[in-house]
């Protein structure tokens, strides 16, 4: 079967998701931590017994999901760590985190268009979702958001790419302002990589491979530190992306379509 093209102009920015939400601002008064009773109840739900066993579900059925060396995790199970991964689904990014981690709470750092949505978007901050905030007052509250997250040795998962490209078989570059995290905390950092692979029947797999742990450079600056862990979690996500067996959709750049 003959992959579909799709062009792009802009690698960093362009969005090929299919949804169409109207994005709400994420600004001072978004609650980014949610206690209580009630909050603490929501989120069994919606992240135990949804996103781990429902999604779990969901995976094997569509995608024969596998998850590939997510046993280098566990030494680090009573910790907080932070980790890394390619965005190339909609559905299924939102439920790998979960289980790459098991039950040990995730808390994924998302686009405003996760929060956004009428009905899911009510739901996914029970799920884990931080949105990324619009304006200063708000980024106070989404770094005492991930303190408070890192205190409570939770996971965070980023994914760098930020946009969603359905099905790409390669890792697009990306910026290293994300990695300032595990820096300045002090923490581990992994990654991982949904792959693409054949089944007997003509449909999909995905593997997801997970790789690390990955520390940073204290002998150097905060600055130089985040791009060095950028530039070895890059070239290890960028490895595992060529165990990629199958393309159904192939991404061409509009000027090198027009040579």
């Amino acid at each position: 079967m003959e992959p579909k093209i799709v062009y792009y102009s802009d690698i960093l920015n362009d969005e090929f998701s299919d949804a169409k939400i109207e994005t709400k601002k994420i600004d001072e008064n978004y609650k980014y931590i949610r206690k209580g009773p009630f909050r603490f109840l929501t989120h069994i739900f919606w992240y135990r017994m949804v996103a781990c066993v429902i999604g779990s579900w969901y995976m094997r059925i569509k995608f024969r999901h596998k998850i590939i060396n997510k046993k280098i995790l566990k030494p680090y199970k009573k910790d907080a760590y932070f980790i890394y991964g390619n965005h190339t689904q909609d559905i299924a990014d939102a439920l790998i985190p979960t289980m790459v981690n098991g039950y040990k709470d995730t808390y994924v750092i998302v686009h405003p268009n996760n929060v956004s949505m009428p009905y899911l978007g009510k739901v996914t901050p029970s799920m884990g979702a931080i949105p990324l905030p619009d304006d200063i007052k708000a980024s106070k509250n989404f770094i005492k958001c991930i303190d408070y997250r890192v205190k409570g040795r939770h996971v965070i998962m980023i994914y760098p790419e930020a946009h969603i490209w359905p099905y790409c078989t390669f890792i697009r570059p990306f910026k290293d302002l994300s990695f300032r995290y595990p820096v300045e905390y002090d923490k581990p950092a992994f990654c991982f990589v949904n792959v693409y692979k054949k089944r007997k029947n003509g449909k999909i797999k995905i593997e997801t491979h997970v790789a690390g742990p990955f520390f940073a450079d204290k002998s150097l600056s905060n600055k130089d530190a985040r791009l060095k862990l950028r530039n070895e979690i890059y070239e290890e996500m960028d490895k595992l992306s060529k165990l990629n067996e199958v393309e159904v959709i192939k991404y061409v750049a509009k000027e090198k379509a027009n040579d």
